[in-house]
């Protein structure tokens, strides 16, 4: 059973891209040093954490870094126009708290929306845009918000909103990729024998280009690269298009960017331990760490392993703890049984 508490720590603590310094990688430092054989953070700031064997060098890498929100302009009345880091939709921001990280601690804002009272008829059909959103710290001047420690390329993100709607369905901002990023921590808690060589990194900078893993893969030089990253899963507007449903297990790719051997030993792991697998047609790049680990120096067997969502890149991304439990059990049983292999596809 998933560790609620550890998971809700790991989802909520900062790191913007480019700044997941202020707080994850301490997170994820701590949860895992007492159960690898090595931990060290390179120049770009992954954490690379070695637990050794003779066998296939593999790396399992899930991204720690969100997307954000970045103050390029302060006005007169003390309202801060904002920036994306990453992909963020501004329809999202609406009537949403931002958390700031300001020189002098965290600052909390509002997206505020003017009430369709005040609006003209022709305002109300607009969708918000970064030329409109505005954000409200409590500031009715430019020198009161640059006292409480904001400046221009103050950082913020989503403010933590984790909420339970059962037993199993839970939502919050950031499950991409912080969901994967704990169900990979867990599984580097729970191995147990094993002969494969494992390289576990919370990679840094996907969300503006795969910057981590590009880094992190050329100084491991691994023969097998797993991502473990979100996807999504059926929900509300769809059209009929995404076929891996919530509650019905993890996921994995079939495609290009997929060694068809590594995912066909994945398949057979999970059929001995009646684990359920869920199936995803990418014909085209992931669009995931496993984009550039496939291509790394003279290449690398790759595949992704994921959990479905709903309602990606919003403050209200819901998961099932079932999948999430499922994921755990099929990366740890995987590692444990991975032997030498022929990888030519």
């Amino acid at each position: 059973m998933v560790d609620w508490d550890l998971m809700q720590k790991v989802i909520e603590a900062p790191g913007v891209t480019g700044y997941e310094f202020m707080g994850i990688r301490d997170v994820v430092i701590e949860a895992l040093k007492d159960y690898v054989d090595e931990i060290k953070v390179d120049k770009l700031g992954n954490v690379i954490a070695h637990k050794k064997g003779n066998g296939p060098k593999i790396m399992i890498a899930a991204h720690m870094d969100k997307i954000g929100v970045m103050v390029n302009h302060i006005d007169n009345n003390g309202y801060l126009h904002i920036v994306p880091v990453g992909g963020v939709d501004p329809r999202t921001l609406v009537a949403q708290r931002i958390r700031f990280f300001g020189e002098k601690g965290e600052v909390y804002g509002v997206v505020g929306h003017i009430p369709p009272h005040l609006q003209k008829p022709e305002d109300r059909k607009k969708a918000a845009d970064w030329d409109t959103i505005v954000v409200d710290v409590g500031a009715d001047k430019k020198e009161e918000v640059e006292e409480m420690g904001i400046r221009i390329g103050t950082v913020g993100e989503f403010a933590p909103a984790f909420t339970r709607l059962n037993e199993n369905r839970f939502a919050t901002p950031y499950l991409d990729d912080r969901i994967c990023l704990y169900a990979m921590i867990e599984t580097a808690r729970a191995l147990e024998s094993h002969e494969a060589d494992i390289y576990f990194v919370a990679s840094v900078q996907e969300e503006v280009g795969l910057r981590g893993a590009r880094v992190a893969s050329y100084a491991i030089d691994p023969e097998i690269g797993i991502a473990m990253d979100v996807t999504f899963a059926k929900q509300v507007g769809d059209k009929g298009k995404i076929v891996p449903e919530l509650g019905k297990g993890p996921v994995m790719d079939v495609g290009p960017n997929i060694n068809p051997k590594v995912r066909a030993f994945a398949e057979e792991v999970a059929k001995k331990y009646e684990i359920p697998l869920q199936v995803e047609a990418s014909p085209r790049p992931t669009g995931t760490d496993a984009n550039i680990m496939q291509i790394n120096r003279e290449g690398m067997a790759t595949a992704v392993l994921s959990i479905p969502i709903k309602y990606m890149h919003s403050q209200v991304e819901l998961t099932d703890a079932r999948d999430v439990d499922n994921t755990i059990k099929l990366a740890k049983h995987f590692l444990e049984e991975l032997k030498p292999m022929d990888l030519t596809p």
